[in-house]
C-alpha cells in the first residue's frame, strides 16, 4: 500500500481502526525483534511492544510525514525500549549495562531463545557495548538496515553511524579474541 495513501486512511476517523491494524499486521515482527534485541526478555518485549504501538495510535495526527512511517516507528520502539531498560534498571538500582548483562546471562533459561553457545557469547559481547552502539550493531548486523535508513530513525548523521559499526566490530572481535 502507498505510505501516503496509508498514512492518510490512519488519520481519518472512519478508516483508522482498519488501517492501524493493516500498520500492526505489517510490522509487528519486525518491531518485536529490534525491540528483542534491545531488552532481551521476551515478555518484556512484548509490553514494549504493546506500548510502542499505543503511542503510535496516539501519536498517528502529529506525524508530519517528514520521514517513512517505518522510521518514525522505529524511532518510537527504539525510545520505548530504552526508557524501559533505564526505568528498569533505575528501578533495580543498577546501570543499564549491568542489567543487559544480567538479562544475557539469563538467556540460556529462556523458553523463547533458541541460540546456541555462539549466539550467547556474541549476545555478552553485544551487552558490553554502550547503549548506542548496541543498537547500530543490531540494526546493521541482525536488521540489514541501511545507514541512511538508520540515520533517519535514530536521528544522527551517517557518518556517526558508521564510525558507532565500526567501533563496536572491533570491540567484538576483541571480545571474541580473549
Amino acid at each position: 500500500m502507498e505510505e501516503a495513501l496509508l498514512v492518510e486512511r490512519l488519520k481519518n476517523n472512519e478508516t483508522q481502526e482498519l488501517a492501524f491494524k493493516d500498520l500492526v499486521q505489517t510490522h509487528k515482527k519486525r518491531l518485536y525483534w529490534h525491540i528483542r534485541k534491545i531488552v532481551i526478555n521476551h515478555d518484556d518485549a512484548d509490553d514494549v511492544l504493546q506500548n510502542t504501538f499505543l503511542k503510535v495510535f496516539k501519536s498517528i495526527a502529529n506525524f508530519k510525514g517528514d520521514s517513512k512511517i517505518y522510521s518514525w516507528m522505529y524511532r518510537i520502539a527504539t525510545n520505548e525500549a530504552i526508557n524501559f531498560l533505564n526505568t528498569k534498571a533505575r528501578m533495580l538500582n543498577a546501570s543499564p549495562e549491568m542489567l543487559q548483562m544480567k538479562r544475557v546471562e539469563q538467556l540460556e533459561d529462556d523458553p523463547y531463545f533458541d541460540g546456541d553457545e555462539l549466539q550467547i557469547k556474541l549476545q555478552k559481547a553485544i551487552a558490553l557495548l554502550p547503549q548506542k552502539q548496541q543498537i547500530v550493531f543490531n540494526m546493521r548486523y541482525f536488521d540489514e538496515i541501511k545507514y541512511e535508513d538508520m540515520s533517519e530513525i535514530l536521528e544522527t548523521s551517517v557518518g556517526a553511524l558508521k564510525a558507532s559499526y565500526h567501533q563496536a566490530r572491533k570491540k567484538i572481535e576483541k571480545y571474541f579474541e580473549e
